[in-house]
Parts: structure tokens; sequence; C-alpha cells
């Protein structure tokens, strides 16, 4: 499924997002894109567990 991409994807833009907003730098940016991947990743991959369960 798409849904751990997508969430690796989001997460990482919304993570560069916010640092940039609170003025870091591109460090700062790289970490928060990340971390923030990784936990919607994550998100995504119960996602896609979840459909997958139930669908079959």
């Amino acid at each position: 499924m798409i849904y751990p991409l997508g969430g690796l994807i989001f997460g990482a833009l919304l993570g560069a997002y916010r640092a940039k907003s609170r003025g870091g730098k591109i460090a700062d940016m790289a970490q928060w894109a990340a971390v923030f991947g990784m936990i919607f990743g994550i998100i995504g991959l119960f996602i896609a567990i979840i459909i997958t369960r139930n669908l079959a």
C-alpha cells in the first residue's frame, strides 16, 4: 500500500515547514523532517495494516 510512503512524505514536508516557521536553519529543518517523516510513516504503516486486516 502507499499509506506509509505518503505519510513519510507528508511528515517530512510538515516537519521542514514547522522548523522553518520557528526560524530553524537547514540542519534543524532536516532533523524535524526526519523525525516527522518517521512518525507519520509509522502511522501510515498502521493504517495500511488495519485496512489490510479488515479487507481480508
